[in-house]
């Protein structure tokens, strides 16, 4: 496993403040949904899905951000660019870049109409992250994101 607080402080930190897009909710939010999707551990989804990197994000959610989102925010777009290397979006990227990941996944909270959960909130980050991250159809529960933040992130027993 990624050792939680390195990958707090070393990628998840300098990467929202990088891109304007740092608030303590939304690195817990980062760091929650890390979590939830890979355990810190996976750089892609096990079994038969599409999902890649830290965040598990699919393809198809990458290409759309790039698609119809970056592609108009010139700011955040060059943001990208200039952190990365990436001019329109590879989701081979989300694999071996973490830094990519991260940005990616809150760019994809971002997008979502609703502000973010308080910072403090386990279960307000976990609907959260159900309802704009895995879907409500997806098979991710927040009871399953509660814990995997609570023993991942937090280090509860």
């Amino acid at each position: 496993m990624i050792d939680v607080e390195q990958f707090r402080n070393d990628v998840v930190q300098p990467v929202l403040k990088e891109l304007n897009l740092w608030s303590e909710s939304a690195e817990e939010l980062i760091m929650g949904t890390a979590a939830q999707e890979s355990n810190l551990v996976y750089l892609k989804q096990t079994g038969s899905g599409p999902a890649l990197g830290i965040c598990q994000m699919e393809p198809a959610t990458h290409d759309d951000i790039w698609d119809n989102y970056l592609r108009y925010q010139t700011e955040k777009s060059t943001a990208m660019k200039d952190m990365f290397g990436v001019v329109a979006g590879d989701a081979r990227h989300l694999t071996w870049n973490l830094g990519y990941a991260v940005a990616m996944c809150r760019i994809c909270y971002s997008r979502a109409p609703s502000a973010l959960p308080d910072a403090d909130s386990v279960e307000g980050m976990a609907e959260y992250w159900k309802d704009h991250y895995n879907t409500p159809m997806g098979a991710g529960t927040v009871d399953e994101f509660i814990n995997n933040y609570d023993t991942i992130v937090k280090g509860d027993e």
